[in-house]
C-alpha cells in the first residue's frame, strides 16, 4: 500500500553521519540516484531523496564538490515521492530509484542524457523517450557471499557498505536465478570457511546457467564434489572458480555447452563473459542499432564483443551485407570468430581499439561504422572516425558522459548528432545506456 502524503519518513541514522542534524530541500536527483540540497553554500549529498522532499539529515563525510550526507526524516514528501516496491529498498545496494515516481523515473533517465550532451555543447540534439525494459528480466547478477562461525549470508552489499544485506527476493532479476539464491547459500556454507568470502555471478544462457564464484581460496577436493554435486541436483549448465575477476576461470562442472545466441547465430561464452544484461534491453540495442545503420552493405562492428551487433546486422536482407567485427578481448574475440567462421558476410579481427584503433582510411572503406565501448568511452577512435568519410556512424555506450566528450569530437569533425535514444535495462538504478546516431 503506497504511504499517504503526510505521513512522515524515518530512516536509521548511519553509524557514520556526524554533527547536528539540519533541515534541508531537495532541488533535484543528482547523476548518481542522490538527491541534491544546499547547506551553507555546500553541496549536499542526500540518498533515497526526491525533489520537492524537505528533510532532516545528518551531515556526513566530503564528497566531490560537497558533503554526503544521511537521510534521518523525510518531513514532507515532494510530488514524485512514491512508495518502493521491494522490501529490501534503503537497505540493499542494488537500487537506488525505487522511491522515484513512475514518470518522474523515466523523466530522469531521459534527463542524465540530455545533461551530458548540454554540458557537451550538444543541447541541440534530439533525445527519444527513454526505451524501459520490465523487470524481472536481468538475465545475471552477482551475489556477495560470506561465512562468519556457522552462519552464511548471501546478497547484495549494503549502500555505501561492504556489509552484506541477505537477500530473500528481487525484482529485477530473472524467476531461473531469484529459485537459486536459497540453495547458493547452502553451497556458499559448505565450500567456505569461516571468514572466507566469494562473489557468486549467475548469469541465464542458451543451455542452462553459468555460475562464477570469484575470490574464495582454491577449492579442495572436498569443495569440488559439493559443487560438482550442487550442479547435479540443481541442473546448472556450468559452475566454475576462480581466485579473481582477472584471472581465468576454471570449470569445476561443464555439464553442457553454453551460448548466447545473436541474430540467429549461437556463440559460446565462456564463464563470466560479458552479455547484456537483460534479453530485453539487448533487443532495445539491437533495434535502435540496425535502424540507425539503415541499408549500409559493408559495416564496421567495433568493440563487438562476443557479436551482439555483427550477427543480427549480418542476417539483414540487405545484398552484399559485409561485416568486419573487431575486438581486443581475446576471448570474446576467438568465440565471435568461431561462431563466423564459415558464415559468409562476418569477418573478425582482434585489435585493441584504445591503442591501436582503426584509421580514417580504414574506416572510408565502410558505409557505417557501430562502436560500442566500456565506459571509458572511445577517445582514440572517436578521433579517427571524426577524419574518415563514413557517411553513418552508430554509437552505443553504458555512460552519457564519456559517449557525450566522444560525439563532440564527431561533431567537431562535420557529423551531425542525428538522434539519441536512451534505453534503461538497469531498473531503478542510476545507469542509463543510449544509442546515438551521426550522419554525414
Amino acid at each position: 500500500m503506497a504511504r499517504r502524503p503526510q505521513q512522515r519518513h524515518r530512516r536509521r541514522r548511519a553509524a557514520s553521519a556526524s554533527g547536528a542534524p539540519v533541515l534541508l530541500e531537495i532541488r533535484e536527483i543528482g547523476a548518481r540516484g542522490d538527491g541534491l540540497a544546499e547547506h551553507d553554500g555546500r553541496r549536499v549529498y542526500v540518498p533515497l531523496t526526491v525533489a520537492g522532499d524537505r528533510v532532516r539529515a545528518a551531515l556526513g563525510e566530503p564528497r566531490g564538490d560537497g558533503v554526503a550526507a544521511t537521510l534521518l526524516e523525510v518531513t514532507e514528501p515532494g510530488p514524485d515521492r512514491a512508495a518502493p516496491p521491494c522490501r529490501h529498498f534503503g537497505t540493499c545496494g542494488g537500487c537506488a530509484l525505487q522511491h522515484v515516481g513512475d514518470q518522474a523515473y523515466g523523466a530522469w533517465k531521459r534527463a542524465q542524457v540530455s545533461s551530458a550532451l548540454a554540458r557537451a555543447g550538444l543541447a541541440g540534439a534530439e533525445v527519444a523517450p527513454t526505451v524501459r525494459t520490465p523487470a524481472a528480466s536481468r538475465r545475471r547478477a552477482t551475489f556477495a557471499a560470506t561465512r562468519r562461525g556457522s552462519r552464511c549470508v548471501l546478497g547484495f552489499n549494503e549502500r555505501s557498505s561492504h556489509r552484506i544485506s541477505a537477500v530473500t527476493g528481487c525484482l529485477v532479476v530473472e524467476p531461473a536465478i531469484l529459485e537459486l539464491l536459497a540453495p547458493l547459500e547452502a553451497l556458499a556454507c559448505a565450500i567456505l570457511q569461516d571468514g572466507e568470502s566469494a562473489d557468486i555471478s549467475v548469469a541465464v544462457l542458451d543451455g542452462g546457467i553459468d555460475l562464477v564464484l570469484t575470490g574464495c581460496p582454491e577449492p579442495g577436493l572436498d569443495a569440488r564434489e559439493r559443487m560438482a554435486a550442487f550442479a547435479e541436483t540443481h541442473d546448472i549448465g556450468r559452475l566454475s572458480w576462480r581466485r579473481s575477476a582477472a584471472a581465468p576461470a576454471e570449470p569445476v562442472a561443464a555439464r553442457r555447452a553454453l551460448h548466447a545466441r545473436f541474430g540467429g547465430v549461437a556463440v559460446p561464452v565462456e564463464p563470466g563473459a560479458f552479455l547484456q544484461a537483460s534479453a530485453a534491453g539487448e533487443a532495445a540495442l539491437v533495434e535502435a542499432v540496425l535502424a540507425g545503420v539503415g541499408a549500409a552493405a559493408r559495416v564496421a562492428d567495433l568493440f563487438a564483443g562476443l557479436g551482439t551487433f555483427s550477427f543480427p546486422i549480418a542476417s539483414r536482407p540487405v545484398p552484399e551485407t559485409a561485416v568486419h567485427a573487431v575486438e581486443g578481448d581475446a576471448s570474446a574475440h576467438a568465440a565471435l570468430g568461431a561462431a563466423g567462421r564459415g558464415r559468409a558476410g562476418v569477418t573478425a579481427e582482434r585489435r585493441d581499439l584504445f591503442a591501436d584503433p582503426l584509421s580514417a582510411d580504414e574506416l572510408s572503406r565502410f558505409d557505417a561504422v557501430i562502436f560500442d565501448p566500456p565506459r571509458a568511452g572511445a577517445r582514440a577512435q572517436s578521433v579517427q572516425l571524426a577524419g574518415s568519410a563514413v557517411p553513418t556512424v552508430v554509437g552505443v555506450s553504458c555512460n552519457p558522459a564519456t559517449f557525450a566528450r566522444d560525439a563532440r569530437t564527431l561533431v567537431d569533425g562535420g557529423y551531425r548528432l542525428e538522434r539519441v535514444t536512451p534505453i534503461d535495462q538497469f531498473l531503478w538504478s542510476s545507469h542509463v545506456e543510449l544509442v546515438g546516431v551521426f550522419r554525414r
